[in-house]
């Protein structure tokens, strides 16, 4: 008997050990993804700096942005592969110091082309988030992974909110450059940290590995765990190429251009094809199509895609609506600009945090249709209201609330509703189409406002109804991701039913 209380009692302490290594894991991993924004978010006031410093147009300049998510929405799946043949913590490292040396080599910029070759080289390494996060489930305890989802996803607003405050005052005092260089040391600290205490759990949650490792031979492990270089570049090739299109469309269409805009549709179109036929085909896959028919996971995505692209087609306009000069804008600067979207990061940080908790007790279907309905108020508030700096806050914190309820929930809904088996193809797929969402965002922002300019007394800037044109999509899109919440809940209806 005594012996028998004894085992007990070794195997409460060693849970007990397992949980507080659990929590340190998180709170450094969830470093990570605070670092990636943090770095991210000190970059947006700097834009009219850098347009002014290297004579480029608005098109030009979202391609900053869209570059970096670009990569980093092709990058994703292909680390969460990396990660099945080589290691989850290997990779991320190997991510991280990738990372690192694009952020040093972006404190060095001195044209437009050397820029998006490190924002390029840091959108690898944006890459490492998932990998994080997988990471982080095979480390914390099931019970608690639900909160742990929620502290490590706050990590992201956390990021954003430092970043925005720290990334103004550096701009004014030592210019855009040091933005990148501010965060090395950091990156470098987290890198350190994950390589000396944070553990890779032995824990198999991959029978589809498993199940492919039965079909090969046993004298070859890189058969048993191949990696669908096919898929890949298709997929890659869609994306850029869609891309590269919007992009051409910020410049201006014109009898130049136009043979090169349809050439990149066209290539986009013939891309997907040959990636959806490809992935019908080969094992395993890139993507598991599958996980796209499914009637919960599909409007899930859907619903990251529009998330993506109303948040970051968001960020850059309201950066330009202040630093225009008045009557086209405030005529702030970086700070003032950073004193705006303040109210956004916030409230988006701490609903963040709680969303999980009340996921708790009302389930996830509502927050996600509440946070809809939030969104859409605040997005048509900034439709109508926007004439002062204040009221352009207040209307920015509404969208935030509803943007972090619909995010989180969101997550929460892929990975409950994800089979066991396919859950970390489900994540991969549903970071890729957010990253792609948001890279669109800025792209599509950049097309309104290079569209529709108008002199000022320094040269162009975005008039009043390019302004319109953004904040009136963005409630298009809110009303979307209402309407998808509102099938989910039913769809879910009728599955209990």
């Amino acid at each position: 008997m005594i012996k028998n209380r004894g085992e007990k009692n070794k195997v409460i302490s060693e849970t007990a050990v397992v949980s507080r290594h659990a929590w340190l894991t998180l709170a450094i991993l969830s470093s990570t993804l605070l670092t990636v924004f943090f770095s991210e978010t000190m970059l947006l006031p700097a834009l009219p700096e850098i347009i002014e410093e290297f004579s480029i147009s608005y098109g030009t300049a979202a391609w900053i942005f869209s570059a970096y998510l670009i990569v980093a929405a092709v990058m994703t799946p292909i680390a969460g592969r990396l990660s099945d043949l080589y290691g989850k913590k290997k990779v991320l490292l190997s991510l991280l110091v990738i990372y690192v040396v694009g952020l040093t080599a972006g404190g060095f910029a001195d044209n437009i082309s050397f820029l998006l070759i490190t924002r390029i080289i840091q959108g690898v390494g944006l890459a490492a988030v998932p990998a994080a996060f997988s990471l982080l489930r095979d480390t914390f305890p099931p019970a608690k992974l639900s909160i742990a989802v929620g502290i490590f996803g706050s990590a992201y607003s956390a990021g954003s909110v430092v970043g925005l405050l720290a990334g103004a005052s550096i701009i004014q005092n030592f210019g855009w450059h040091a933005t990148f260089l501010a965060i090395v040391p950091f990156s470098i600290l987290v890198t350190i940290l994950i390589s000396k205490i944070v553990k890779e759990g032995t824990r198999s949650d991959q029978p589809i590995n498993a199940m492919i490792e039965k079909k090969t031979t046993n004298n070859n492990k890189r058969k048993a765990f191949p990696i669908d270089v096919k898929g890949i570049m298709a997929l890659s090739a869609t994306i850029s190429s869609f891309l590269i299109a919007l992009t051409l469309i910020q410049i201006g269409v014109n009898n130049e251009n136009l043979p090169q805009i349809a050439g990149a549709f066209i290539i986009s179109i013939i891309s997907l094809t040959v990636f959806v036929i490809t992935e019908r085909k080969v094992i395993p896959p890139f993507v598991d199509l599958r996980l796209l028919r499914d009637r919960i996971l599909l409007p899930s995505y859907i619903l990251l895609i529009t998330t993506g692209i109303t948040m970051f087609m968001i960020y850059p306009t309201i950066v330009q609506l202040v630093r225009s000069p008045i009557p086209l804008g405030f005529g702030g600067d970086s700070v003032d600009a950073a004193n705006v979207q303040l109210p956004f990061m916030i409230s988006f940080l701490v609903f963040a945090s709680i969303t999980p908790f009340v996921i708790n007790k009302i389930g996830t279907i509502k927050p996600a249709i509440i946070g809809g309905i939030v969104s859409l108020f605040g997005t048509i508030g900034l439709s109508v209201f926007n004439s002062t700096e204040f009221m352009v806050s207040v209307n920015l914190a509404l969208i935030a609330t509803g943007l972090s309820l619909t995010m989180t929930a969101t997550w929460n809904m892929i990975v409950s509703s994800s089979p066991k088996e396919f859950t970390g193809i489900s994540v991969g797929v549903g970071a890729l189409l957010l990253f792609v969402g948001m890279a669109i965002g800025p792209a599509l922002a950049g097309i309104y406002m290079a569209d529709h300019e108008t002199l000022g007394v320094k040269g162009s800037y975005p008039s009043a109804e390019s302004y319109d044109l953004v904040f009136l999509t963005a409630g298009l899109l809110s009303a979307v991701s209402l309407g998808f919440g509102l099938i989910l809940k039913r769809k879910t209806l009728n599955s209990a039913a």
